[in-house]
């Protein structure tokens, strides 16, 4: 495995590129200790009703939109973000990802998925009772990624 680092000056903020042949434990278990290096202190501004909070990105189960709006879900609220989805995608840590058009999950709570062969599957969150739906063009590649994720005991 070769490293290389490179000094950018202006950088708003740290990038870290992996380029790797195939996804093994390896490079999961890498991508997951620099995903939790920054993970604790990073939080989003989010809001309920006219009050801003700032959630630890770590707290967050998962991002869905509802309508014009999108929600972020944690373990026992619902909160109103104004990124778009697209947006997030840029911004968020590797342990969270795309499970349908609307949905970004935080695959590190994911406790369950109940496959559905005619329409989307069912994801389960762990220390909630929360559901999102994994849609069938995003369930092959979401369900490989829970395959080699390791859990960091």
């Amino acid at each position: 495995m070769k490293v290389r680092i490179e000094i950018e000056e202006g950088l708003e903020e740290e990038e870290v590129i992996i380029r790797c042949g195939n996804l093994t434990d390896s490079i999961t278990d890498l991508q997951n200790y620099i995903s939790k290096q920054s993970n604790g202190k990073r939080c989003l501004s989010l809001k309920i009703g006219g009050t801003e909070f700032f959630v630890p990105l770590g707290e967050i189960y998962f991002f869905e939109t509802e309508g014009r709006e999108l929600r972020a879900h944690t373990a026992d609220k619902i909160f109103i973000c104004d990124y778009k989805l697209y947006e997030l995608e840029e911004l968020l840590p590797g342990n969270f990802m795309r499970i349908s058009k609307s949905t970004i999950a935080n695959l590190d709570y994911v406790w369950s998925v109940t496959k559905n062969l005619t329409a989307s599957s069912l994801v389960e969150f762990t220390g909630s009772n929360k559901k999102a739906m994994l849609s069938r063009a995003y369930y092959k590649a979401v369900t490989e990624r829970l395959k080699v994720r390791k859990l960091g005991l």
